[in-house]
């Protein structure tokens, strides 16, 4: 998690956030869509507010089981290496019809549903979500409007979801249900592909709509539905939703329905994030990075290891406010695998003793990660998980106000750690090493409620500066905002600065935003209130640095590249941000032949992306406003730092950015990298010859109290959806001190 703190000159400085999904977004040149551009409606209507029991549930359980189960990753005798083996239709390239006869043997007469209830609770697990139709189309429950599914087509004939739903609710676990929005057996829903996110014909989308029409009527209590890949339009993911919504207000729909559609963000498989995320979250986790689904041939290796690694991403996930979705994949039989009942288990043994420390709590709010593992907290006890001890046995937790009161090992309370109390910091010691073998949490108990104080560089500032807040400094609170599963990025919703409390007094305050921002509304919240702010009205000033002291150098293009991001690191599989040029990945730079403003069109498949680089020399610094034409996402690094990243979220024919560029003095290098989804080509242009003007607005003077814990922080008001990225790159607070 980004540290974010003042210097001496009381200007705020980031260290660098990680990226984690870049945009791979929506092309509007697809033939299949009107390439009118579209203005984005308002609002989409209002998400479902988590309730505190989805927030509670921490720890589930995922269920992936079908017909694929039976084939248990093998066809024709071989094992299928290629891709998820719940997906093993496709990758075998198994025909429709002989793929449906599998359901003629599909008989799990070792399934139990109040087995898997109860190996849920001996997990710790609070909810149960089990795949009620894969992307294969095969249904799990009766459904009115296709045979194919498990009580018509099997030798089983019975309702799975309706016998799990109730052994559910026996036993006091949340139920929730997964469900692919594309399906291969549908033949309204062809021509198929392969990579799953297919748009959604209108017959289709009536059929998932009688489908989860019938799992939300007759199943009972519905805590999730879990949607699942395609390509849904704006209009279609809002049907589902508001659908979803009227026939259990409770449910919460997941953020794979596209579109900003979903009440909670879903993260990439297996990603534990290291940012800030403002809404809603939850982690899907595989015991397997291969495979979802069982196959028989998968090696497990040792379960202690694999319980130490989920436990530790459990761990991790929790502290962060999100929650951890385990999958177990039955065998066609329906008997689970002995080495996941052992992971379960494993981590369940852990959590009756340690589940204090898991359930009921929320994020610390320390500023990062220590080294030494994660730490959740309540009202009155900060916990202390101790996934790598530190060698000196001493642990050290800065900016904490309240009075600690005992400090204890919660699977042992009579170990009682020594700590003292060094001003604002609480220092640990731990009993000797060999007693943290094990993943064990250090309760520090408090007489009363207490505060982690935000972390600063100095306690000194002079306050003869200017204190100036943007977003190249302030810290960053994410969700994910996009199409689809690979039209989606880590979108900004809102931006804060935490200040020590020595800054304190009476400041004027003015806003300066450019045209990128011009008559948007604002919601500025400071220590006295939230003020709403309409950027209008501001005076013309000129950016700093004249024009006739930069040179520009030509723009330079490169590609295609495939898009793909490491969605655990960040990293780029194709290029080096930092420093591309000459040759990525063998294709030499090509001078794009275009002045400012004009469009550069280049063949792109789907998920393809170009990069434009342009050399600027600026004599003593200043900033440069450049604006960016494109019809699909982009993403932009000046000096090999990221400076703003987007997407196409509405699918307009073309979108335009202006992005304010803070040059230092000498040579800068801008790299923008320009993404397309499902187009022919893709389109883009590097324009610097426009209103070098920047707008300038005085507000009502801002009062900090110079209290521990003061803050300012800014969002939109009333976005298209919480999921929204702010947009807003260049918008700048500068606070002047008038009193203390």
């Amino acid at each position: 998690m980004s540290v974010f703190q003042l210097n001496t000159l009381c200007r705020l400085i980031p260290v660098t956030g990680i990226l984690i999904i870049a945009a791979a977004c929506f092309s509007c040149e697809n033939p299949e869509l009107d390439n009118r551009s579209v203005t984005p409606e308002k609002p989409h209507g209002r998400h479902q507010e988590p309730t505190g029991e989805w927030h509670d549930n921490k720890f589930s359980m995922f269920i992936h089981w079908g017909i694929y189960s039976e084939l248990a990753g093998m066809w024709n005798g071989e094992p299928v290496t290629r891709g998820y083996s719940e997906q093993i239709q496709a990758h075998a390239g198994i025909y429709s019809d002989v793929y449906a006869r599998v359901a003629n043997r599909f008989d799990p007469q070792k399934w139990n549903p109040d087995s898997i209830a109860f190996l849920a609770k001996e997990a710790g697990m609070k909810s149960v979500v089990i795949t009620s139709k894969h992307h294969d189309g095969f249904c799990m429950f009766d459904s009115e409007y296709t045979g194919y599914n498990i009580v018509q087509a099997t030798p089983y004939g019975r309702d799975v979801i309706k016998e799990l739903a109730e052994a559910c609710e026996r036993h006091g676990l949340n139920f929730g249900l997964y469900f692919s929005l594309i399906d291969w057996h549908y033949p309204p829903a062809y021509p198929i592909s392969s990579h799953n996110a297919d748009f959604i014909p209108d017959k289709h989308h009536q059929y998932n709509m009688n489908q989860v029409r019938e799992l939300l009527t007759n199943y009972g209590p519905i805590s999730e539905l879990w949607f699942d890949m395609g390509s849904l339009d704006p209009g279609q993911s809002r049907e589902l939703r508001e659908l979803v919504h009227s026939l259990q207000p409770g449910c919460m729909v997941s953020g794979r329905l596209g579109n900003d559609m979903g009440d909670f963000t879903v993260l990439g498989d297996n990603e534990v994030p290291g940012y800030t995320l403002d809404t809603p979250w939850q982690t899907p986790a595989s015991m397997f990075d291969e495979t979802w689904s069982y196959r028989s041939w998968q090696e497990r290796g040792d379960p202690s290891l694999k319980i130490r690694e989920k436990l530790e991403d459990l761990i991790t996930v929790v502290s962060r406010g999100g929650n951890y979705l385990l999958n177990i994949g039955p065998r066609g039989d329906g008997s689970v695998v002995q080495f996941e009942k052992d992971v379960l288990h494993g981590i369940g043994k852990w959590l009756d003793v340690n589940g204090e420390s898991i359930y009921g709590t929320r994020p610390a709010g320390f500023s990062e990660s220590p080294p030494w593992g994660e730490i959740t907290t309540t009202d009155n006890r900060l916990y202390l998980h101790l996934t790598s001890p530190p060698p000196d046995g001493e642990i050290r937790l800065t900016g904490i106000t309240g009075n600690p009161d005992a400090c204890y090992i919660l699977d042992d309370p009579d170990i009682t750690p020594v700590y003292t109390v060094d001003g604002n910091d609480i220092i640990i010691t731990l009993p000797s090493e060999e007693d943290f073998h094990d993943i064990r949490v250090v309760v520090m108990h408090f007489d009363n409620q207490f505060m982690i104080l935000p972390h600063t560089l100095t306690d000194t500032l002079p306050f003869e500066e200017k204190l100036v807040l943007d977003r190249q400094n302030s810290h960053k609170h994410y969700s994910f905002s996009g199409v689809d599963y690979y039209s989606n990025f880590r979108s900004v919703v809102r931006e804060s600065w935490s200040m020590p409390s020595v800054i304190s007094g009476e400041f004027s305050a003015t806003l300066w935003y450019s045209n990128a921002e011009k008559s948007r509304l604002v919601e500025l919240v400071t220590p006295d209130g939230i003020r709403l702010l309409k950027l209008q009205d501001g005076e013309k000033v000129p950016v700093k640095g004249e024009f006739a002291n930069q040179e520009l150098g030509p723009v330079y293009i490169n590609g295609p590249h495939v898009s793909r991001i490491d969605r655990k690191t960040g990293a780029e599989s194709e290029i080096d941000v930092n420093r591309p040029w000459p040759t990525p990945m063998g294709k030499s730079w090509e001078r794009a032949g275009f002045d400012n403003g004009h469009m550069v069109e280049r063949p792109a498949q789907r998920n393809q992306c170009w990069y434009a680089w342009q050399e600027i020399k600026s004599d003593g610094g200043g900033e440069l406003i450049v604006r960016l034409v494109r019809t699909d996402g982009l993403q932009v690094f000046l000096n090999g730092r990221e400076i703003y990243l987007h997407n196409n979220p509405q699918k307009m024919k073309q979108v335009e950015d202006i992005v304010l560029l803070p040059l230092h003095d000498g040579s800068n290098e801008l790299l923008v990298k320009f993404y397309n989804r499902f187009g022919r080509t893709v389109k883009f242009s590097v324009d610097h010859n426009i209103p070098q003007v920047l707008y300038r607005k005085k507000i009502e003077d801002i009062i900090l109290p110079g209290k521990a814990g003061q803050s300012l922080s800014w969002h939109m008001h009333d976005p298209v959806s919480v999921h929204s990225n702010m947009d807003m790159p260049n918008l700048r607070l500068v606070l002047d001190q008038k009193s203390r």
